[in-house]
């Protein structure tokens, strides 16, 4: 992305897309008194952070038990009331779910990734599912400390051990077919992208013709494989995102804040939630409704507007689609590939 002279005025940039977390599938009911457990309670949440001032929402289901669901049936039904009730956000449904057959019939057809790639069967279908590139480590509470995890399930060595242990697995052999099914679905991918290494391989997928559309991006610093707190290597990423891109950053805990003050004067978007922080001041603890509110807070300070549903759709392209990898890449903004012979190197806007 290339910052001009007159960039960080916020009259120049486009209105603010909040994207809201708000129902933390890793915490347990007990952790929090922000998590929504019936499906009633559930969508009341939606609304209530969509007139906030959040666009997007992103999007997990739990059982009445209060565990996170892997019920396609679950997720229809939860998307359908959502439909109804926000009718104007952006249903952006986790890609990290693996659903899990709710009959015996069903067991024997599963195979290995069928179970992720049943995303793109939804019904009806959200506007994006999230989507992982390269297998990495994904150790959440690397970067967490004793005040982050006070009163929850992270105080148990148990689950400390398990979530340090935790890979999320995208493979090529993953995400190439799953981003073909969620194009024929008529599904948005939201690249989850932990550094530039990450932002390389969809930038080739871009080119080799594997992916064509909008290039919708989450930065997500929550260290343990993917980026930490550290502002240079936010930097870095947002220079080497393609000018066509959108980018939201995503962070953990009380970095949250700090990272979307960044964000937000930059002209770049933001997420919130008790998905990624519990916490306002030190030992304070913070609702997505409230992490919604101080950031519209501080984005009117900095000047910025902020974006309702219809806006979020035009900002995020959600339903446009390319032809081709030629219209992709210059969509994008990025550089041309290279014609046979040719020597030097490619300008964007020059075939």
């Amino acid at each position: 992305m290339h910052f001009l002279d007159d960039s960080l005025y916020p009259e120049n940039q486009e209105k603010l897309v909040i994207q809201v977390a708000p129902y933390g599938p890793q915490w347990l009911p007990t952790d929090s008194d922000d998590i929504a457990v019936t499906m009633d309670a559930q969508i009341q949440k939606a609304v209530d952070c969509f007139n906030a001032g959040a666009s997007v929402l992103h999007v997990h289901v739990r059982e009445e038990d209060g565990k996170g669901s892997k019920k396609l049936s679950k997720f229809n039904e939860m998307l359908g009331l959502l439909r109804e009730a926000v009718p104007e956000m952006v249903l952006q449904v986790g890609g990290s779910i693996s659903f899990a057959p709710e009959n015996e019939g069903q067991a024997a057809t599963w195979l290995d990734y069928d179970t992720r790639h049943m995303l793109a069967e939804l019904d009806p279908a959200p506007d994006q599912v999230t989507v992982a590139v390269n297998t990495s480590q994904m150790n959440i509470v690397e970067l967490l400390t004793e005040d982050d995890v006070q009163g929850t399930i992270l105080e148990n060595p148990q689950y400390v051990q398990a979530y340090t242990e935790m890979v999320s697995d995208a493979r090529p052999s993953f995400y190439i077919e799953h981003l073909e099914r969620l194009a024929k679905s008529g599904i948005q991918p939201h690249f989850m992208l932990g550094h530039v290494h990450q932002l390389e391989s969809v930038e080739r997928l871009i080119r080799k013709g594997l992916y064509q559309g909008p290039l919708i991006l989450n930065y997500v610093a929550i260290g343990g494989g993917a980026a930490g707190f550290n502002p240079a290597d936010l930097m870095e990423f947002v220079r080497r995102t393609p000018d066509g891109a959108v980018l939201t950053v995503e962070s953990a805990m009380r970095a949250v804040l700090p990272m979307n003050a960044m964000a937000i004067a930059m002209g770049l978007h933001v997420r919130v939630g008790i998905e990624d922080n519990l916490w306002g001041r030190k030992g304070e603890r913070i609702t997505s409704v409230e992490q919604i509110e101080q950031t519209v807070r501080l984005a009117r300070e900095l000047g910025r507007d902020i974006a309702d549903g219809t806006e979020a759709r035009r900002i995020y392209k959600i339903g446009e689609t390319y032809g081709s990898t030629d219209e992709t890449i210059a969509k994008l903004g990025m550089a041309p590939n290279r014609r046979v012979g040719q020597r030097g190197f490619t300008v964007p806007g020059v075939a």
